[in-house]
């Protein structure tokens, strides 16, 4: 069973670096690249006189991977997991993920922003499936106007595959002006696993790519928010 600085292994570090889980006591998920597949939906949140406050990020992990980073967090032994049994890996994984950026880029009228500290870090499990939830506030609002925002989220290595969710929720807003709407643009490259890459693009492959190399743009998916 895991110890507490087994968890302690960071939840970025794993997605974006490939740590090898033998090295750390767990039983390691699938071994083709990607090895994280996640469903992610995103809020963008406005405040005061239009302006782009933050995200809530929603990520759902695949079930091999939920099983992998959960093991040994039910305390009370009673076959499920609470928000409080998730409450330490879901505070720590959050805020671990800023050496990574976030796995998110986002423009405000051109402009990239920056991002404060991440809050509101909550884990829930339903159905075998493991649902990381965050608030990402701006360090300043940003004034939207006629501009667009644009968020793309994609893991630069390819160790993770994000997908937007289906339905109307995947991209959602909060407090915007009235007439915004959003769309959501899905990658045109289709997501594969190491074996049906191109040939060359060999699991040693992806595992040398760092954030610099941006591999994962091509898989970014991307949600822009036109106001009149």
């Amino acid at each position: 069973m895991p110890t507490a600085s087994h968890r302690a292994i960071r939840l970025a570090a794993l997605l974006a670096a490939g740590l090898p889980a033998a090295g750390i006591g767990l039983a390691a998920p699938a071994e083709a690249h990607p090895h994280v597949w996640v469903v992610a939906k995103a809020e963008i949140d406005y405040g005061d006189g239009g302006r782009v406050t933050g995200i809530r990020h929603a990520w759902t992990f695949d079930a091999a991977y939920s099983a992998f980073i959960t093991q040994g967090l039910d305390r009370n032994g009673d076959g499920t997991l609470s928000a409080d049994e998730l409450s330490g890996l879901a505070a720590e994984n959050t805020a671990n993920l800023s050496e990574f950026g976030y796995f998110t880029k986002l423009k405000v009228a051109g402009k990239e922003q920056v991002f404060g500290d991440p809050a509101e870090p909550r884990m829930a499990m339903e159905g075998g499936a493991l649902t990381l939830s965050f608030l990402l506030p701006l360090k300043s609002p940003a004034p939207q106007g006629r501009g667009v925002v644009a968020l793309e989220v994609y893991d630069p290595t390819y160790f993770v595959a994000f997908s937007l969710a289906e339905g109307a929720d995947a991209a959602r807003l909060a407090g915007a002006p009235g007439g915004c709407a959003a769309t959501v643009t899905r990658p045109k490259a289709e997501a594969k696993t190491a074996e049906a890459a191109k040939p060359g693009m060999t699991e040693a492959f992806f595992e040398a790519l760092t954030a610099a190399s941006n591999y994962g743009v091509q898989f970014a998916n991307r949600v822009i928010v036109a106001c009149p």
